[in-house]
């Protein structure tokens, strides 16, 4: 039986890797260790079963290590399953991760034909789009350089480009967003849009909760190999987040995640405040500033600790805080609470800075909800200063009695 275009069955599919202690071995170790090689059995799938119909946008959400990738590249056909079927209709286009199928001594253009190529298209229908994917990259000057010359964000755009533009009837995407600035990701989430309301079918990837829930109305929550919930999007990302919220600072941020919690108590709003009482995001260097954070306690709960952090673009710690809420008039029964930090002369001097906010149970343990890049703004010298803090103090001459 042929599969609609754009279906998908996943039929209790496992797929199981052997992980050696060591990767490699010289001949005579292999001998004296007589096969004794630490070999180990890992299960990155174990039973998985889901059907997405023809133009549905599916969310695979999870921990680090919970399968979701795996299962991309089963659906993709990189790897088959230990046991169980996958049945697709139609072509599928993929962007699993950053440059994958490229040749770094290829140039960007012999890297389009290589993978319109392996996606099974002819030349003739590769040259029709080949325009559309080189102004889409925004490679133009670039395309007949070697690959191994671009910028990481050149690899994504250009990779992102010939997934989306050799119209596959199946779009699968990893952590896509991951990298790029934001006008790359808005100008995707475009392309995608155009490729969902022609009856393209998505499966998308990634730690990014807004992401997710922009894109699809339906997710699938994996953990340890195993689908631990199927259904809405919004219920599916709670569940998830409640996972993430005994780590104070879980791995899987590098990767995109944004926001994660137990629930009880959420960080509604944060805001930076001018002199003038404006929202800014854009000051001067000095200017007296005020970090506003709106709280919210959704039922009786213990005042929790509301922890903040400041880093620059590069993710150092610049300075943090952490303050009892109890003391800021924490709504025990339930209700809302506002928080504000007045800092009459910020030492920042020049940058673009990130405040990380979280909630955090009474004794440091658990996470209620957090938020990074609660706000973001740029610091501007007010006279020829460098650096990100000012060093401040003041100079003094010492009187030198030997001096005439």
């Amino acid at each position: 039986m042929t599969r609609p275009a754009g279906a998908i069955e996943i039929a209790a599919v496992a797929r199981r890797f052997v992980v050696h202690a060591r990767e490699t071995r010289t001949l005579k170790e292999l001998l004296l260790a007589r096969g004794r090689t630490g070999a180990q059995e890992v299960w990155a799938l174990r039973g998985v079963s889901l059907s997405v119909e023809p133009g549905e946008s599916l969310g695979l959400i999870g921990r680090n290590g919970s399968g979701k990738s795996t299962l991309l590249r089963v659906v993709a056909g990189i790897i088959k399953p230990t046991r169980g079927t996958v049945d697709v209709g139609g072509r599928v286009g993929s962007l699993l991760e950053l440059g994958a199928g490229f040749h770094p001594d290829f140039t960007g253009r012999e890297n389009v034909f290589l993978n319109g190529s392996i996606q099974g298209l002819r030349r003739r229908e590769i040259r029709e789009r080949f325009d559309e994917i080189v102004a889409f990259a925004e490679i133009e000057d670039a395309i007949d350089r070697p690959v191994r010359t671009y910028s990481s964000g050149m690899y994504m755009r250009l990779g992102f480009a010939i997934a989306a533009f050799l119209e596959a009837d199946v779009l699968l995407l990893d952590e896509v967003f991951a990298v790029g600035d934001e006008a790359f990701q808005r100008k995707c989430f475009g392309r995608i849009a155009q490729f969902k309301q022609a009856g393209g079918t998505i499966v998308f990837v990634s730690h990014d909760a807004s992401a997710v829930e922009r894109l699809c109305t339906r997710a699938v929550l994996l953990r340890e190999g195993e689908v631990a919930f199927d259904g809405g999007t919004h219920e599916a990302i709670a569940q998830y987040r409640r996972q993430l919220a005994d780590d104070l600072d879980p791995a899987e941020r590098g990767a995109g995640l944004r926001e994660w919690g137990s629930g009880e108590a959420t960080i509604e709003e944060a805001r930076l405040l001018g002199a003038d009482g404006t929202p800014r995001q854009q000051v001067l260097a000095g200017e007296p500033l005020t970090l506003e954070i709106a709280l919210s306690a959704h039922g009786a709960v213990a005042p929790p600790r509301l922890h903040v952090e400041l880093r620059d673009d590069a993710g150092a710690l610049v300075a943090e805080d952490v303050v009892d809420t109890a003391a800021l008039g924490w709504p025990h029964a339930g209700g809302t609470a506002l928080a504000r930090l007045e800092v009459p002369s910020p030492p920042l001097e020049f940058g673009r800075f990130h405040v990380r906010a979280s909630l955090e149970g009474a004794d440091g343990a658990g996470v209620l909800h957090a938020l990074d890049d609660a706000v973001v703004f740029v610091v501007y010298p007010d006279g020829d200063g460098r650096g990100l803090v000012r060093l401040g103090g003041t100079w003094a001459a010492e009187a030198n009695e030997g001096a005439r």
